[in-house]
Formats: C-alpha cells, structure tokens, sequence
C-alpha cells in the first residue's frame, strides 16, 4: 500500500493532519475515518490492515485541537469547526478518487461529528457507518449541571472538567496500554466549551435525525462503559433512512474496531460495504 500524509487549511487557517492508506492496484471504494474524542487518525490500524488489500483506501483526519493538528487540546469554539473542517477534507478526498464511492466512518465523538455533518452535507456520499456514537446526553446529567456547563462554556470556557477513563476503551490490555502511551492521545480532561457545544449537537441531531436518508451501519458494543449504548439505539430509531442497520455485540466495550474479536467486526462491515458499493440510495 502507498502511504500519504500531509496537512491544508482548516477553520480560521489552522494546521490540520491528515493521512491516507492506498492499495497498489485498483481503488474500489474510499472509507473516511473521523476518529473520537482525545485521540487521533493514526489508531484505526485494524480497519487499514483489513480493508485497504481488499481494495480500499482508507482516510483519515485529525480534528482542529487533536494528534498533529492545531488548536488548544480537546477545545472548539463551536461545533460546527469540526464538521466544515471535515467538509474541506472531503473536497480533498474527492480530488484523489473522483469517481470512487465514500463511506464516512465514525467513532464516538467522531459518530456525533459524522452525525452533524450527514444532517447538511449527504450530497456525495454512499452510506455512513457509525460506532459507538456519542449521540445521547446521559441520564445522569441533570438540567442543572447541563445549565452549569453552559454558563461555564460563557464564562471560562478552557475550563477542564472532565477526563476519560482508559480501561473503558477495549477488553485487550495491550490496547490499551498501546493508548496510555501514545504521545499523541490526550490525557488530560476536557474543557467546559467542548462539553456544552457535544451538548447542543446531541440535541441537534436527536431532533434532526429523519434527514439522515442515506445508507446507515450502525455498530455498538452492549458492555460499553464509556458511551450509553442506548444512543445506537436512538439513532437507528430516528434516522429517516429506509437502509439502516444496527449490530450490537455482546459484551464488547467502545472501540469495536479494537476488540480482541475485531475480525468478526471487519468482516461485518465488510458485507455491509459490499452491499452498497454503488447505491447511494435513501
């Protein structure tokens, strides 16, 4: 496979990462892989070793604040800096394999910045597919802590509230340790304007979720200790799409991709993009 990585322009002219993994022969399809919450594009190796020698490319970018990109760590003025950052790398993508169908790739934050995006931006692409997707405000927040979030976005927004908790990842401890030592993954505790605007864009796309037309995969483990499972199962509800599908595999924790049954993942999503190479279709 041939390697890329480079770096354009995203909001308000900062620095942003990309990578691409390209097969040798023919290109048959191109997955974009928009990665989670604190850590970075270069951490889905399974999904490149997997599908890029049967004919995909696979590309991925780090979001503004995220890996090697710029931008303070884990904060965004809004939440819209992700999803028109993710614009400018689709019209790159684009320009690499014009005719090739896309499949946008989300996990965690990346599902809910997927999600966002596919409610204004479905024209182009294929199908979505969307693991473990932070779509659902927990049950255990109550409207006053969300009121508190808000006027701590206003007032000190750089504020760190709250961290992530790394056990919760994946089953495999070497995952895991693989993630405690990644100079690149974030360590440390998100801020006060991250929270509030992940807030609002729940609540977008829970009440705007019928647009959402296009094929959908969604993929969820049913021991998830960092997502409530529960927000796979609102999403597949409420999206409008008549080609939609939810796997939910029992016992897995979030990263799918990364479990120790990973390959049983792979070869699901592999079906399912085989089955709408050339759809497009609601």
């Amino acid at each position: 496979m041939t390697h890329l990585e480079g770096t354009f322009k995203g909001i308000r002219e900062a620095d942003i990462y990309y990578q691409a993994w390209i097969p040798e022969g023919v290109t048959r399809s191109v997955l974009v892989v928009v990665h989670g919450l604190a850590e970075h594009c270069g951490r889905y190796g399974n999904l490149v070793n997997y599908f890029v020698p049967r004919g995909y490319a696979v590309w991925g970018v780090d979001h503004p604040g995220h890996g090697k990109s710029a931008g303070r760590r884990v904060y965004v003025d809004r939440f819209n800096d992700y999803t028109e950052t993710l614009q400018r790398f689709f019209d790159l993508v684009r320009s690499h394999h014009p005719r090739q169908s896309l499949f946008l790739v989300g996990h965690s934050l990346g599902g809910l910045i997927a999600s966002s995006y596919l409610l204004d931006h479905q024209a182009g692409l294929t199908g979505a597919v969307l693991s473990g997707p932070v779509v659902k405000i927990p049950e255990n927040i109550s409207p006053g802590v969300i009121f508190l979030g808000k006027i701590l976005s206003a007032f000190v927004p750089t504020m760190r509230l709250v961290g992530l908790q790394a056990q919760g990842i994946c089953r495999d401890p070497a995952v895991v340790q693989a993630y405690l030592d990644d100079p690149l993954v974030f360590k440390g505790k998100t801020t006060a304007r991250l929270g509030a605007e992940m807030l609002k864009a729940m609540e977008r796309v829970s009440s705007q979720a019928v647009k959402i037309v296009l094929p959908v995969l969604i993929v969820q483990g049913s021991a998830d200790l960092l997502v409530n499972p529960d927000g796979a199962r609102m999403l597949y509800e409420k999206i409008g799409s008549r080609d939609k599908k939810i796997l939910v595999y029992e016992g897995f924790f979030h990263e799918v991709f990364n479990e120790p049954e990973h390959l049983k993942v792979m070869g699901d999503l592999e079906e399912w993009l085989e089955g709408h190479q050339a759809s497009g279709g609601k």
